[in-house]
């Protein structure tokens, strides 16, 4: 799905059979029988895939997913206090959650329809193997979300034909993530290389980065299968030793390039593509920098309502020398409009709690602007992650940091306080003789810092295993310390408990299929 191409978000199947008894002619529908015939049509279903990434109702990742849907100690939101999913106040018939669910299981029947069909065409060989090992990816990365967020889900490997097919059962956590690296792990050897396609779609490296996200996720929380932590070093150092990967040495130039469709593959090794804002007959814009920019009524500028602030917790941990990526992070202003004129006001240092994520900044945007919608990417996985995941995972192998793991965080650090990535610092560089649980502890400390508002801060929690103890303290934090104005933004953590590790599998699927089992608390 690249911003060079128009865009397509078709329905790949129609199998209603029926025609309008108003009018005698045939019925004008679209089949497998009828399509995928072409190079062009198989790309077409490929762009339908990826497709929902970016959902019609902004539950994927337009919105839901680097705001609400993955509350953590990064943020609150504002003005929210009761009744909401943003202070975690909700159940099962809640329709966000219904059509999160709804998403991105048409992402996976997608990808099994494209699966089924992609070795019909005759095409080149190469480029039809990088369809099917895109789809393939895709296929793994929605059943992993699904699983991340719902836990035991059915698992469907083939397309629906019917709707009078039998209900699929929940699928066990295990044979869900062997399924995921199945997937995963074929496509790596299917896709092209990194640098070959634009970095909104899936690459070698991509994948391979991803693998590793997804096996630190294995050797943690729930599963706790620490043999995984050898196969996400694996994977981690397979990405960096390709070479084609590399810092961006000013950091706050991933976030503009994001802004101004400008493709930095070596520092973002995929991004969700977004197109457009809304005007006109395409419907694949976002609100990145919108429900996470900096507040701002000036549509020339950039609207944003600033729904999201940052908590005085993320701020503290940037302490008093990390200044460059803080500020940047943080927004250290807001615009207001006095007289008639837009000008920033600059936060007072006690004004913590009414900052906003600062990273997609809507002034950098080029072109019309439209209020409420952009074509700002979403960085889906970053080198620096990378490096982080390997110094993690190397420690938890070696039982103690190596030097490899203390120079992959440094990279991440250096380029954070401006420096070169292989000159020492000490201001950033690592604090030598750290044990394994003092280096895990920095490790998930950098890692807020480093990819706060990027939506895998909740993910992280979950998989160490102390999310809901977490949220506690930062709800009891925040309403007891947070000025008055500004203590409903411990609400989430307040009212976080252990049922909220998952989410609640939906009512409407619940109800029509009577083999799912709810989540528990739920």
């Amino acid at each position: 799905m690249m911003k060079s191409i128009y865009i397509l978000s078709i329905c790949m199947v129609c199998l209603i059979s029926s025609c309008s008894k108003l009018l005698d002619k045939e019925p004008d529908f679209v089949t497998t029988e009828n399509y995928f015939k072409s190079e062009d049509e198989l790309m077409n279903s490929l762009h339908g895939v990826y497709n929902r990434l970016i959902d019609t109702y902004g539950r994927m990742y337009s919105r839901g997913l680097f705001s609400y849907f993955v509350l953590s100690d990064e943020a609150y939101f504002k003005n929210i206090s009761i009744n909401n999913i943003r202070v975690m106040v909700m159940n099962a018939a809640d329709l966000d959650i219904g059509r999160l669910w709804e998403t991105l299981y048409e992402g996976i029947n997608r990808s099994n329809l494209l699966l089924e069909n992609v070795d019909r065409v005759d095409m080149d060989i190469t480029r039809r193997n990088a369809i099917k090992g895109e789809a393939l990816f895709m296929r793994g990365y929605y059943y992993y979300v699904l699983t991340d967020l719902f836990g035991e889900v059915p698992l469907k490997l083939s397309s629906t034909q019917s709707p009078n097919e039998a209900y699929p059962t929940q699928a066990t956590l295990a044979v869900l993530y062997a399924q995921i690296v199945k997937d995963m792990e074929e496509a790596e050897n299917l896709v092209y290389e990194s640098g070959e396609v634009a970095n909104e779609r899936v690459s070698k490296t991509a994948v391979q980065a991803m693998l590793a996200r997804v096996f630190l996720k294995m050797a943690g929380q729930p599963l706790n299968d620490q043999s995984r932590y050898q196969d996400a070093l694996h994977y981690a150092d397979k990405v960096i030793a390709s070479g084609k990967h590399e810092l961006n040495p000013d950091y706050k130039q991933i976030f503009i390039n994001h802004s101004q469709d400008i493709n930095d593959a070596k520092e973002c090794l995929w991004e969700v593509g977004m197109f457009g804002n809304k005007i006109g007959n395409i419907d694949q814009a976002g609100m990145v920098g919108i429900e996470n920019g900096i507040e701002c009524p000036d549509e020339r500028i950039g609207y944003s309502g600033g729904a999201m602030r940052i908590t005085a917790k993320l701020y503290d941990l940037f302490g008093q020398k990390d200044t460059i990526r803080r500020d940047w992070s943080i927004s250290p202003y807001r615009f207001v409009v006095a007289s008639g004129t837009t000008s920033r006001r600059y936060h007072t240092a006690a004004q913590l709690y009414e900052r906003n994520p600062g990273k997609w900044r809507r002034e950098y945007e080029i072109g019309t602007k439209a209020r409420s919608y952009n074509s700002t990417n979403f960085p889906m996985i970053r080198y620096s992650d990378v490096l982080l995941m390997k110094a993690e995972a190397a420690n938890e192998v070696n039982g103690s940091p190596t030097v490899e793991a203390y120079e992959a965080v440094n990279q991440v650090r250096r380029r954070a306080f401006g420096t070169p990535s292989s000159m020492v610092n000490k201001d950033s560089d690592v604090p030598a003789g750290l044990d394994k649980i003092e280096f895990l502890q920095y490790i998930q400390d950098e890692r807020l810092r480093e990819l706060c508002f990027e939506g895998i801060r909740r993910h992280d929690l979950i998989r160490w295993g102390i999310y809901v103890p977490t949220m506690n303290t930062l709800g009891r934090d925040i309403s007891t310390n947070a000025p008055a104005a500004h203590r409903y933004g411990g609400n989430a953590g307040l009212n976080a408990t252990e049922r909220n590790v998952l989410f609640p599998i939906p009512n409407t699927e619940i109800t029509i299929n009577k083999q799912i089992v709810q989540n528990p608390g739920w």
